[in-house]
């Protein structure tokens, strides 16, 4: 291995790539990683030794407050490289401020921005060979950090890591998706931690998940918690609502995640002259909408799927079949997005930063 520095971070170069194993043209999302890693540790009230270095395992103290009490927090972004090799990131600022928001919610430190920054970018520029040129292929990218402080005392640990890790992706194609309005399970709850991106959002949900799945649903919409009657989310995903040419999403709160994708569609569906309204939307006006035909869409919208149309949906053991159409506002959103994150179209907002 080969040790440099770069502007304060330590770099050690894996001796060999696995990047000639990989069949990049049929990858399962987040299933394969990069040949290096970046991380940072904070400790005594500071980060320190930023590094990177090859991807693989490393050892943790089995009492480490991760494993006992759920310390962590995660972001999902992606970079894109243009025909002229170029590598884009798209709006990082909103996913490092969305970090240090979910950080503050968890009792975790913030990092600072420079820090997160300057690691991702050195990461990226070492592994840019993972990074294929192509509509539809993509590096997505995992930041996250995890509680390492040790003892089972149940208080904020006083030690964390903050690592990123990378791995390739293509267009992500969900198939046919069926979802089930839920009515029991909520994924957050007011005073809760909904908004922030953390492990126990995800966990929780898996459960009703797996139940909806065994109906032969892919996703459930989640409800709110109090009364099980305002859509909120689909899956892990915010979620659209067409009602004739009327997109509505829920507002976000302490019970939905601010998603980077979520608003850069509202933004473009404006600059579009699409009618859009942040609102709370019923379950009943879902279903008086599919009976008398002014629902046209439902779409999920995330940073993996970028936009994942919904084909039906179940409430109260009634399924509801979404009419097919020739201009869908989904998939014209998600055109004009993905062109902008591949710079195949002008980015009018300023959201692509180059590498």
């Amino acid at each position: 291995m080969s040790t440099t520095q770069a502007n304060k971070i330590e770099i050690i170069k894996a001796p060999n790539t696995k990047i000639n194993e990989v069949d990049f043209e049929n990858i399962n999302f987040g299933s394969v990683f990069t040949d290096h890693l970046f991380e940072c540790d904070f400790k005594n009230g500071e980060w320190q030794n930023p590094t990177i270095k090859p991807y693989a395992p490393f050892l943790m103290d089995p009492s480490s407050r991760i494993f006992h009490y759920g310390q962590t927090i995660f972001e999902g972004m992606k970079a894109y490289k243009d025909d002229n090799n170029d590598i884009w990131l798209f709006r990082p600022d909103e996913n490092i401020k969305r970090f240090n928001t979910s950080a503050v919610r968890m009792a975790m430190p913030e990092v600072p921005e420079d820090l997160f920054s300057e690691g991702l970018n050195q990461l990226l520029k070492l592994d840019e060979a993972w990074i294929k040129k192509g509509l539809g292929n993509s590096l997505y990218i995992r930041p996250f950090m995890i509680a390492t402080g040790f003892g089972v005392v149940a208080n904020p640990s006083d030690e964390y890591k903050f690592m990123i890790i990378l791995s390739p992706a293509k267009a992500y194609y969900s198939g046919e998706v069926k979802v089930l309005i839920a009515e029991h399970y909520s994924r957050a709850a007011n005073g809760g931690i909904g908004a922030a991106k953390t492990g126990g959002n995800y966990a929780g949900q898996f459960y009703p998940t797996t139940l909806a799945n065994k109906e032969g649903f892919q996703q459930v919409i989640w409800t709110d918690d109090a009364t099980h009657t305002k859509l909120e989310e689909a899956g892990t995903m915010n979620v659209f609502f067409r009602i004739n040419d009327t997109l509505i999403t829920a507002p976000t709160s302490e019970r939905i995640l601010d998603g980077v994708t979520r608003k850069s569609l509202i933004d473009m569906a404006k600059r579009e002259g699409i009618n859009i309204e942040v609102r709370s939307i019923l379950v009943d006006e879902l279903i008086e909408g599919i009976k008398n035909g002014s629902l046209k869409e439902i779409f999920g919208a995330g940073t993996a799927a970028v936009v994942s149309p919904i084909k039906g949906f179940s409430y109260k053991n009634e399924y509801f079949e979404l009419p097919q159409i020739e201009n869908s506002i989904a998939l014209q959103l998600k055109e004009k997005l993905t062109n902008i994150q591949h710079k195949l179209a002008e980015d009018p907002f300023g959201w692509t930063v180059k590498i």
